[in-house]
C-alpha cells in the first residue's frame, strides 16, 4: 500500500508540469458532453444578465468611465477560460479589486481623466506579470502572511469606503476632493441634507428591487409555480429588473433635464480595439506596490470562491495556476483598455447554481457582453447612476461582517487587535498602508505570543502509559524527576523563556535529579534554541542533574542527528514516548 501511495505522488508531481496543467482547457474540452451544453448556455446567460450592469457600477467605484467596466470583462471571460482550474469562477471588475484601483490611480491623476485610464491600464498589466510570475515561481503560498483577520479588518473597511464612496452617486451630491478615507466618511455624512430628492427616490427604488429579489425573489417565484431551480436562477434578476425599471422612469419622465438625475450617457458602440499599453517608466515603478496588493488580494479572493465551490463537487484547484490564468487575464484587460480583474463572488455563485458544468458558460457570457456593446449600448444612455451606485452598496454590503468581528474577538484578543488595527489603518491611512499595518500588527502579536509558549508540568495519569498536565488533572508525579512539555516550536524568541521555566523550577525544587523535556508538541528547532538547549544542558550537568528528550518528531530529529546533535548528546538519552523515559527514570 506505502508503495503505491508514493508511485501516485510521483506521478501527481510530474502531471502538475503537463501541457494540460497549464493549459487546463485542455483537461476539460475534449471530455465536454453534449448534454452540459444546456446547462452552460442556461448559466452563462444568467450571468450576463447580473454581469453587464454590475462591471458597470464597479468600473464606476473605481473611478472609470462605466464602458470600461464592459471592456475589462470580456477577455477575461475566455482567458480564464483556457487557463483557469476552476469550472465555475466569473472573472472580470470585482468590488474591491475596484476599490484599490481607485484607490492607487487616484493619487496620480483626476479619476475619470484619460491620463487615470492609462493609469488604471498600467495597473492591470503590472498586476498580470506580478501573478504570472508568482505562479510560474511557485508562489502561491505567499498569501498565507495575510491572515484570516487582516482580512476580516481589510474586507470590513472596504465596504465601508466603498458605500460611502457611492453615497454621492445615491443621494446625487458632490463631494469635495479628500485624501484620506475617513475624509470621505465626513463629508459624505456633511454634503447628505444636499441631496437631490429625485436621485435619492431613485437610489431607493433600486436598494428596495435588489434586497427583494435576493431576500423573497425565489418564495415568490415559488408560490407562482415556478421549480426550485427556475425560481433559483430568476430570483437573480434583480439588478437587470433595477436598470429596466429605472432607466424607463428616467426615459419617461425626463428626470435627467427636469430633476437634474445624473445618467451614465453615451457609451462608445463596438468591441473594444487591440492596444499595447503605454508604459510611463516612473508611474510604473510607483505603481509596483498597489499593483502587488491588487494581486495578493486579487488572487486570494478568487481562489477561496473557486476553491470553495470546487469542493462542492469535489473538484480541485490549483493555486499556482490560477495566480498564471488571473495573471493572463490582467494581462489581457491591459490590452483592451480595461482594468485589473478578479474572481466575482457573486457572480460565481450565481453561474455555480445556475447549474454551469464548465467554462464554456464564461465564453456564453462572452458572447453575450460581446453582442451588447456591438448594439445595446444606446438603451444604457438613460441609465441612472445611482442605480449602479445601489447595485454596488448591496453587493458590498456583507463585507462589514460584524458579527465575524465579534466572534474572532470573543475567541482571541490578538487576532481582534489585528482587525481593528487593519480596519483603522485602512479608514485613516489607505488600503496599501493599512494591510501593511493590520499585517505588522498580526506578525508582532505572532511573535509576542509565541515567545511565551505554554509550559506544562505533566504527570502520569493512573496506571496508564498517558502524561497530562498536573494543573488540570489529577497525575502522579515523581519527586526527582521533572517531565516538563512545551507546547510550541522552538526558536530564538522563545528559548530563553524555556530556560527560565526549567532553572526557575529547579531551584525551587532541590529534590529534582532528572528533567525530561517532552518534544512532542516540537515541530522545528532553529540555531538560537539549540544553543539555548545546549546551554540548558550543560547547566543542569554542572548542577547534577541528568537532562533527557522524549517524543522528538523525525524532521526534528533528523535535524539533530545531521548536526552532531545526537551523538554529543547521547542516542540513549532520547525515548520514543515519555512513558518509557520515566519507566527508565524509575517512575511508574
Amino acid at each position: 500500500m506505502r508503495k503505491v501511495a508514493d508511485l501516485n505522488l510521483v506521478d501527481s508531481d510530474k502531471d502538475s508540469f503537463s501541457l494540460k496543467s497549464f493549459l487546463p482547457i485542455l483537461e476539460w474540452l475534449p471530455k465536454y458532453r453534449s448534454d452540459d451544453f444546456v446547462q452552460d448556455l442556461i448559466a452563462g446567460l444568467i450571468v450576463s444578465v447580473v454581469y453587464v450592469p454590475q462591471v458597470m457600477a464597479y468600473a464606476m467605484l473605481a473611478g472609470l468611465p462605466p464602458y470600461i467596466g464592459l471592456y475589462a470583462s470580456l477577455l477575461p471571460l475566455i482567458i480564464y477560460a483556457i487557463f483557469g482550474t476552476s469550472r465555475t469562477l466569473s472573472v472580470g471588475p470585482v468590488a474591491i479589486v475596484s476599490l484599490l484601483t481607485f484607490s492607487s490611480a487616484s493619487a496620480f491623476a483626476e479619476p475619470g481623466s484619460n491620463e487615470f485610464i492609462s493609469i488604471a491600464i498600467t495597473l492591470a498589466l503590472l498586476t498580470g506579470i506580478i501573478q504570472i510570475l508568482m505562479g510560474l515561481l511557485r508562489l502561491g503560498f505567499l498569501t498565507n502572511f495575510l491572515s484570516h483577520p487582516v482580512l476580516v479588518g481589510f474586507t470590513a473597511s472596504a465596504g465601508l469606503i466603498i458605500a460611502f464612496s457611492q453615497i454621492k452617486h445615491l443621494f446625487g451630491v458632490k463631494l469635495p476632493e479628500t485624501k484620506y478615507p475617513y475624509e470621505l466618511i465626513f463629508q459624505t455624512i456633511l454634503h447628505i441634507p444636499n441631496s437631490n430628492l429625485a436621485t435619492t427616490a431613485i437610489g431607493a427604488l433600486s436598494i428596495l428591487i435588489l434586497l427583494y429579489s435576493q431576500i423573497y425573489g425565489k418564495k415568490t417565484l415559488v408560490k407562482l409555480g415556478l421549480s426550485d431551480f427556475s425560481a433559483e436562477a430568476f430570483s437573480k434578476l434583480g439588478p437587470l429588473i433595477a436598470v429596466l425599471t429605472t432607466t424607463l422612469l428616467v426615459w419617461g419622465i425626463e428626470l435627467d433635464k427636469k430633476w437634474g438625475v445624473k445618467v451614465i450617457g453615451e457609451i462608445p458602440a463596438g468591441l473594444p480595439p487591440l492596444t499595447i499599453p503605454e508604459i510611463d517608466l516612473a508611474k510604473a515603478t510607483s505603481l509596483i506596490m498597489a499593483a502587488t496588493v491588487i494581486s495578493l488580494v486579487g488572487f486570494m479572493e478568487s481562489n477561496a470562491i473557486a476553491t470553495a465551490l470546487a469542493n462542492r463537487r469535489r473538484q480541485k484547484i490549483d493555486p499556482n495556476q490560477e495566480l498564471i490564468a488571473l495573471g493572463a487575464a490582467n494581462l489581457g484587460v491591459s490590452f483592451t483598455s480595461g482594468y485589473p480583474v478578479a474572481g466575482g463572488l457573486a457572480r460565481t455563485v450565481v453561474n455555480f447554481n445556475a447549474g454551469a458544468k464548465t467554462p464554456l458558460s464564461s465564453i456564453i457570457t462572452f458572447m453575450s457582453v460581446a453582442i451588447v456593446l456591438l448594439f445595446f449600448t444606446p438603451l444604457f444612455y438613460y441609465l441612472p447612476q445611482a442605480t449602479l451606485a445601489s447595485i454596488v452598496v448591496v453587493a458590498v454590503a456583507k463585507l462589514f461582517d460584524l458579527k465575524a468581528i465579534k466572534r474572532i474577538w470573543e475567541y482571541s484578543k490578538a487576532d481582534g487587535t489585528s482587525i481593528l488595527a487593519t480596519l483603522f489603518g485602512v479608514l485613516i491611512f489607505d488600503v496599501e498602508i493599512g494591510i501593511l499595518i493590520g499585517l505588522a500588527t498580526s506578525i508582532l502579536l505572532f511573535l509576542y505570543r509565541t515567545s511565551k509558549p505554554h509550559v506544562a508540568i505533566v504527570g502520569r495519569v493512573g496506571n496508564t502509559e498517558q502524561f497530562r498536565n498536573v494543573l488540570r488533572h489529577r497525575v502522579k508525579t515523581c519527586p526527582e524527576t521533572l517531565a516538563i512539555r512545551i507546547d510550541e516550536s522552538l526558536y530564538f524568541a522563545n528559548t530563553k523563556e524555556l530556560e527560565r521555566c526549567i532553572m526557575s523550577k529547579v531551584a525551587d525544587n532541590p529534590e529534582i535529579r532528572n528533567v525530561v523535556l517532552i518534544c512532542s508538541a516540537v515541530n522545528f528547532i532553529d540555531a538560537s534554541a539549540l544553543e539555548t538547549l545546549e546551554k540548558i544542558i550543560d547547566e543542569l550537568r554542572s548542577a547534577g542533574i541528568n537532562f533527557y528528550l522524549s517524543e522528538v518528531k523525525g524532521p526534528v530529529m533528523d535535524r539533530l542527528e545531521k548536526i552532531g546533535f545526537v551523538e554529543r548528546f547521547g542516542r540513549e538519552k532520547i525515548f520514543l514516548s515519555t512513558h518509557q523515559a520515566m519507566e527508565f527514570l524509575g517512575c511508574k
